[in-house]
C-alpha cells in the first residue's frame, strides 16, 4: 500500500492550474489569422447589361507591345470587379500572364479613378463606379515576351499571334458566355490576318470584328503576318476549312501539290472519323517561324500551331513535326466540343479539374498520328517509328513506379510545364503520350473481340459525333466514356481503364503494340523518323543506352533517373568537353560506344559541371540503342489496318 503524503493533490492541481493560466495567456498574445476579404461574386448564367468594346492596337512589333483600349458598360454608384483570365483553356492550368498586364488606367466619363487590386486573387481588381456613370474607360498594355526567356514570343517585325484573353479584362459575377464583345485589331501596314472571328469591317488597318460573347472571343485567337498564304482545304458537311500559313520569309510558303493535297486528306480522313462537324468554318492557324514561340493550342473553330520553317520546303527532314495539326484540329471534336465535365468552367477564372486529360489529350495524341498516316502526312513505316519512340520513352518511365498516370493530370497546374530535372522520375503530362498507348490498347482490343468488325473508330463516330451542327459543348464524365465503349463492345471497361490510370508498370502499357502484330526492340541504327528528329532538335539521343541526352553547348538536357548516366553522378545541365581524351564531337561520342562494345574498353568523359571539372568512365559494352517495332507474325497486322486510310 502507497500512503500519499498531505498536500500532495493540493500542489498538483495549483501547478495544472498554473499552467492552463500560462496557456491561456499565450494564446491570447499569440497571432492570429487575420479576417479574409469578401469572396468574389460567382459566375451566373444570366445576361450582362451591355456590349463590352476592345479595341487593340498591334503595331508596335519592335517592342512587343498591345496596346489597348477597353470599355465596359456599368451602372453608376455600384462596385464593380474586372478579372484578367487566369486558367486559360488547352493549358489546364492557371497560366494567365497577370503579370505581362502593365499601365492599367481606368476613367468615368473622363476623370481618372483608382482601381484596388484583390489581396488575394491578384487577378481581379475593384473599381468604385462614381454615381452617374454608365461606362468605364480602361487603357493599358499587354508586354509581351521580347525574348524567349521572358516566356514565349508571341510578336515579330514578320507576324504575331493575339490572344484575345491576354488582351482584355472582363467583369466578375457573369458566365463568359454571357458578356457580349465588340473587338478589332490594328495591324502593321500589308499584313495579313486569319482568325475564326467574322469580320464586320476593314479600314486604315482596322479590323473591327462581329459581335460575339467573350468565351467564343477568347477561343478565337488571330495570326497575322507580313508573309501570308490561304489554302482552301476543303468542307466538313458545308463547313470551309482553310490552312491559313504565315512564314519568316516568303520562300517558305512554297508548297508543293502533294503537301497541299496531304492536307486536304487530313480534313476528309477527319470528316470520315467523327462523321459530324460543329464549326461554320475552321481555321487551322500556321506559323512557319524560328522567330515567334513555339504553339499548338486547340479552339472550337481553329487552332494555333507553330512548326519549324522548313516544314513545307524541306518536307523529308521533320516527319516528327507533322502530327500536330491531326492533333490540334482533331481536339476541335475530342476537348472542344466533347469536353471533360470538371474541366469545362463558367468563366476563365473558376479552377479546372483534368482528371479525364488522358482521354482529352490522350485519345487526341492517338488520333494525331493515326490520322497523319491515313491522310499522307506520315507513311506507315514513320507511323510505326512513332510509336516505336513512344513505347520505348515510356517503357523507361521509371517514375511510374511511385507516381500513376491519373496523377499525371494534375501536372499542368503542379509543374506549369517548367523545365525538370529529372522528367523520367518526376513525369509531366504523361496522360499524353502514355494514354497514347492505352488508346491503342483500347482499338487493338476491340477489334480483336470483334473480330475486325469494330473498332475505337466506332467509339469516336459515335461519343464524339452527337448533336452534329451544334456549337454548345457536350461535357461528359468517366462513366459516360466506359458507357460510350461498352455499346460499341461489350467488356468489363472500366476495370481496363482503372488498371492502366492507376497503376505502377514495371513498364509501359504495350499490350496495344503485341496485340496489333508488333513488339518493341532496340538496335545499333536509329530510324530515320528518330534520326530526322534528333536532327530537327539538334539533339543527340542516347536514352537507351548511358541513359542521357545531349543538348545544345554539349549539355546534358536529360539523365535518364538511375540509368549509367545517372550513377556516375551526371546531372542536367552537366557539359561534355571531351570524349576519350579527344574534344567533343556527337560522332565520336557515338563511336566511343559502339567500340566499347567491341574492345571493352571504358567510355571515358571529361565533364564541366558549373566550375567543377572532372572525369567520369562508363564501364559499358552493350552498344546503342535505338527503338523500332519488329513484326511479329503469330498475330494479325491490325497496325495496318488502323493507320489505312478510310473512304
Amino acid at each position: 500500500m502507497t500512503i500519499k503524503s498531505p498536500g500532495r493533490s493540493s500542489r498538483a492541481l495549483t501547478f495544472a492550474c498554473a499552467l492552463l493560466l500560462s496557456a491561456t495567456a499565450w494564446a491570447q498574445n499569440a497571432p492570429m489569422p487575420a479576417p479574409m476579404p469578401a469572396e468574389i461574386a460567382p459566375p451566373r448564367d444570366i445576361p450582362y447589361p451591355g456590349t463590352l468594346r476592345l479595341d487593340v492596337d498591334a503595331t508596335d512589333t519592335i517592342r512587343h507591345i498591345f496596346t489597348v483600349h477597353e470599355t465596359v458598360p456599368v451602372h453608376g454608384g455600384e462596385a464593380v470587379v474586372l478579372l484578367y483570365p487566369q486558367w486559360l483553356p488547352g493549358n489546364h492550368s492557371p497560366t494567365g500572364r497577370i503579370d505581362a498586364l502593365a499601365g492599367l488606367i481606368v476613367k468615368a466619363n473622363g476623370t481618372r479613378i483608382e482601381w484596388t487590386r484583390d489581396p488575394v486573387n491578384v487577378f481581379a481588381f475593384h473599381v468604385n463606379v462614381p454615381t452617374g456613370t454608365d461606362a468605364l474607360d480602361l487603357e493599358f498594355q499587354f508586354l509581351s515576351a521580347a525574348e524567349n526567356s521572358q516566356g514565349r514570343v508571341m510578336m515579330t517585325q514578320e507576324m504575331l499571334n493575339l490572344q484575345w484573353g491576354a488582351v482584355a479584362l472582363y467583369p466578375a459575377g457573369y458566365f463568359a458566355r454571357q458578356i457580349p464583345v465588340s473587338a478589332s485589331v490594328k495591324l502593321p501596314d500589308g499584313w495579313q490576318m486569319a482568325s475564326a472571328l467574322e469580320t464586320a469591317s476593314t479600314a486604315d488597318n482596322v479590323t473591327t470584328f462581329k459581335t460575339i460573347d467573350f468565351d467564343n472571343l477568347v477561343d478565337s485567337p488571330l495570326y497575322a503576318g507580313k508573309y501570308f498564304k490561304v489554302l482552301n482545304l476543303g468542307n466538313a458537311g458545308t463547313a470551309p476549312v482553310r490552312l491559313d500559313i504565315m512564314a519568316d520569309r516568303p520562300e517558305l510558303l512554297e508548297i508543293k501539290p502533294e503537301q497541299e493535297e496531304a492536307h486536304k486528306a487530313l480534313l476528309r480522313q477527319l470528316t470520315t472519323l467523327f462523321g459530324s462537324h460543329h464549326f461554320d468554318h475552321y481555321d487551322i492557324l500556321l506559323a512557319l517561324t524560328e522567330r515567334m514561340g513555339g504553339i499548338g493550342l486547340e479552339h472550337h473553330q481553329s487552332s494555333e500551331n507553330g512548326t519549324t520553317p522548313v516544314y513545307f520546303t524541306e518536307w523529308d527532314k521533320n516527319a516528327d513535326a507533322r502530327d500536330l495539326l491531326p492533333h490540334e484540329f482533331t481536339h476541335s471534336w475530342n476537348g472542344k466540343f466533347r469536353r471533360p465535365a470538371d474541366l469545362w468552367t463558367p468563366n476563365f477564372n473558376v479552377p479546372m479539374r483534368g482528371s479525364l486529360l488522358w482521354v482529352y489529350e490522350g485519345q487526341t495524341q492517338y488520333w494525331g498520328y493515326v490520322l497523319a498516316a491515313r491522310s499522307g502526312l506520315l507513311t506507315k513505316q514513320q507511323a510505326l517509328d512513332a510509336f516505336a519512340a513512344t513505347a520505348a520513352l515510356y517503357d523507361h518511365r521509371v517514375g511510374r513506379e511511385w507516381k500513376s498516370l491519373q496523377d499525371t493530370t494534375n501536372d499542368p497546374v503542379a509543374a506549369m510545364r517548367r523545365p525538370l530535372a529529372y522528367r523520367s522520375w518526376q513525369r509531366s503530362e504523361d496522360y499524353y503520350s502514355e494514354g497514347q498507348l492505352i488508346w491503342l490498347d483500347a482499338d487493338s482490343l476491340i477489334r480483336e473481340m470483334s473480330h475486325g468488325k469494330k473498332s475505337l473508330d466506332d467509339f469516336a463516330g459515335s461519343f464524339f459525333a452527337v448533336n452534329d451542327g451544334s456549337h454548345v459543348p457536350a461535357t461528359y464524365t468517366f462513366d459516360d466514356v466506359v458507357a460510350a465503349l461498352n455499346a460499341v463492345q461489350p467488356y468489363d471497361w472500366a476495370s481496363f481503364l482503372r488498371s492502366r490510370l492507376d497503376g505502377h508498370g514495371p513498364g509501359a502499357p504495350l499490350d496495344g503494340l503485341a496485340r496489333s502484330g508488333y513488339k518493341l526492340i532496340y538496335t545499333d541504327t536509329p530510324s530515320d523518323y528518330m534520326k530526322t528528329s534528333e536532327m530537327r532538335r539538334k539533339v543527340l539521343d542516347l536514352t537507351y543506352s548511358l541513359g542521357l541526352i545531349v543538348g545544345a553547348e554539349n549539355r546534358l538536357i536529360d539523365v535518364l533517373w538511375d540509368g549509367p548516366a545517372f550513377k556516375l553522378g551526371l546531372t542536367p545541365g552537366t557539359q561534355v568537353i571531351a570524349v576519350n581524351n579527344i574534344a567533343y564531337d556527337a560522332m565520336r561520342f557515338k563511336d566511343a560506344i559502339t567500340d566499347a562494345k567491341k574492345t571493352g574498353a571504358s567510355i571515358e568523359l571529361l565533364v564541366r559541371n558549373g566550375d567543377a571539372f572532372r572525369t567520369v568512365r562508363f564501364d559499358y559494352h552493350d552498344g546503342l540503342h535505338y527503338p523500332h517495332l519488329e513484326r511479329d507474325k503469330n498475330a494479325p497486322d491490325r497496325f495496318e489496318l488502323i493507320l489505312k486510310a478510310r473512304k
